[in-house]
């Protein structure tokens, strides 16, 4: 398959806008077809409830908090042909009641909070004209994606049926740096050459636009396959198998990277780029995420990680900028890998004590990796003891949910 084959296989949604994301649930793919008319079960009693059925704010049901009753029914027709049941509540106080229950979320446009302590991740719904606003009220609210009504209609449909139909998946686990120069893409790229080692499928997947692209650190440049640009233009439901058979192979693993050239990247729209992701999570046991420290990265692909790691040198200055950075992460699991020698002055502990994260492994100090990462030869030192311990620390953190990634 050329690098320009990859299409998606269902018609495109409408246009969905994924920018705030939040871990998704691992899902098996499904799409409902958007009927003119509501479904039987669309006329709804003044609670929600469909008549003569459950409450369907339980588990299984969709949640719509919005007093909003224009957005109300374009809401109704979306989850009629997604073919699940719905619960209407007019504000997060009463929400809160159902929230952690219910299969998805949806939040709409004249919502100004959302209940505290919440698990079950939220869609911003609002109509046509509310585009700017809601970007806004979704990032201010921590929403985790953006539907505008009616162009996002398809999309919704096919998130909603997702939600209703949870299956097995593989495990994301992000890595990011805690300062500049961290060594998280060498930490990446070992991580993900341990687990391919011990058989694991995996893709390393390169999440930020402007970090020289992974394929310079595998010296893979000329392995064939797919990278980022050629994906820009993926629309709807990626089928995993494709994408899986699409991509290049180093150091007996698949990666996805931006092209390291000098052309400024191709933009590929957050919709591009969650598709893909969830396609990797369907096609892949682990997905390791080299997330970069940009503020976009942070603040999209971190978010639909499972766990992240953040690669901190057992310096004060980087403890410091870590603490930082922290405040820029979702509300996603995290722990710490200190890079440094067994006996510095700042040891695991005090860098956990002082940052607030637990410690789950130590990076090896070697000084020959900077000139190894510009040669290309990082898979070459991957094959050492010490990083072979290193990685094992990693998957022994990662347990039983790797363990349970098998896909569909």
């Amino acid at each position: 398959m050329s690098r320009h084959q990859l299409n998606a296989p269902h018609p495109a949604p409408g246009q969905a806008t994924d920018s705030f994301r939040r871990p998704p649930g691992r899902r098996s793919p499904s799409r409902a077809a958007l009927p003119d008319n509501p479904a039987s079960g669309a006329a709804w009693l003044p609670d929600g409830s469909p008549p003569g059925g459950s409450a369907p704010g339980g588990a299984g049901g969709v949640l719509l908090v919005t007093s909003s009753g224009v957005l109300r029914a374009e809401v109704e027709r979306i989850v009629a042909a997604a073919g699940a049941q719905l619960r209407v509540v007019p504000d997060a106080v009463e929400g809160g009641r159902y929230w952690d229950a219910a299969s998805a979320v949806l939040v709409g446009s004249d919502v100004r909070e959302l209940p505290p302590r919440r698990r079950t991740p939220a869609v911003m719904v609002g109509l046509d004209g509310e585009g700017d606003s809601l970007w806004h009220l979704a990032a201010a609210l921590g929403a985790e994606r953006v539907a505008v009504l009616p162009d996002a209609a398809a999309w919704l449909a096919d998130h909603l049926s997702r939600s209703r139909s949870p299956g097995p998946g593989g495990l994301v686990l992000g890595i990011t740096g805690g300062c500049g120069g961290a060594g998280a893409t060498t930490a990446a790229i070992w991580i993900a050459q341990a687990a391919a080692g011990l058989g694991v499928r995996v893709l390393l997947f390169d999440g930020d636009p402007w970090g020289g692209g992974l394929e310079l650190a595998l010296a893979a440049e000329d392995n064939p396959g797919l990278r980022w640009p050629d994906l820009a233009e993926a629309r709807g439901s990626i089928d995993p198998l494709q994408l899986s058979d699409s991509l290049p192979v180093a150091g007996g693993f698949s990666f996805l990277s931006w092209p390291a050239t000098r052309e400024q990247p191709v933009r590929v729209p957050a919709a591009a780029a969650a598709g893909v992701l969830d396609a990797a999570r369907r096609g892949f046991e682990l997905v390791v995420v080299d997330v970069g420290r940009a503020a976009e990265p942070l603040h999209t692909v971190a978010g639909d990680c499972d766990r992240i790691m953040v690669v901190v040198p057992a310096q004060l200055k980087a403890a410091v900028a870590t603490v930082r950075l922290l405040q820029e992460l979702p509300p996603v699991e995290a722990a710490l890998l200190v890079r440094g020698r067994p006996g510095a002055a700042l040891d695991s502990s005090l860098i956990a004590d002082a940052v607030g994260l637990p410690v789950q492994g130590r990076i090896p100090e070697l000084r020959a990796v900077p000139v190894a990462m510009e040669a290309g030869r990082l898979l070459d030192f991957g094959k050492r003891r010490s990083i072979r311990h290193f990685g094992a620390t990693v998957l022994d953190w990662l347990g039983e949910d790797l363990q349970a990634g098998d896909v569909a």
